[in-house]
């Protein structure tokens, strides 16, 4: 890998918080939205669902490179994060009582954050899944609603966002921080170190 060509460096989502860290970490680089579907296979563990997803998005992503401006050998960075409750993983809410409910089952207890992770080049690939424990305080039916009132859940899965207004609902967070916002920053620039991205922190 260290006597590889110069490679480009593609963004396999549309998240606005990976591209945000990927910007941070003065990374140039593409993005290309994969059309894969996200759906769980029968018998599949929360664990295996978010790091196919990711595989499969990068795969996509690398395909779908060329029609999208990037030209020549590039690596495809992608991850899919999930909300796990009691084994069940608890997707982006459908409406506002899906929210509740979501919202209802994490308070006062403790969940995982998952995210699959690939980095993936023409010739080979490496895929993980991070998990991060996060704890919630006790929540009132009234701050419930309240959050809820503001939109924020409703594009995100386990329908809250640590950086955002539910950042006051967190007891605890063992593990990543980063991945529970959607990305484990840690374990992507290791991936990432071999083939030649070294952080470069801009403000």
């Amino acid at each position: 890998m260290n006597n590889s060509p110069k490679l480009s460096l593609i963004l396999a989502s549309g998240s606005p918080r990976r591209r945000e860290f990927f910007t941070r970490m003065g990374w140039n680089f593409t993005v290309v939205k994969p059309g894969t579907e996200e759906r769980v296979h029968p018998g599949e563990t929360p664990e295996q669902y978010v790091r196919r997803n990711a595989e499969e998005k990068s795969a996509d992503a690398l395909a779908a490179a060329p029609a999208a401006g990037v030209l020549g050998p590039a690596v495809a960075v992608a991850a899919d994060t999930v909300v796990v409750q009691d084994g069940r993983i608890l997707e982006k809410p459908k409406d506002a009582a899906d929210a509740r409910r979501m919202l209802r089952e994490l308070s006062g207890r403790t969940h995982q954050v998952m995210t699959g992770l690939c980095i993936r080049t023409a010739g080979e690939y490496h895929s993980q899944t991070v998990v991060t424990d996060v704890e919630f305080k006790p929540l009132a039916d009234a701050e419930i609603d309240a959050y809820i009132r503001t939109g924020e859940p409703m594009d995100k899965a386990g329908a809250y966002a640590i950086q955002g207004l539910a950042a006051y609902m967190i007891r605890s967070v063992r593990g990543s921080y980063t991945n529970v916002v959607g990305l484990p920053l840690s374990e992507t620039v290791e991936a990432l170190a071999p083939y030649g991205f070294t952080p470069n922190p801009t403000a």
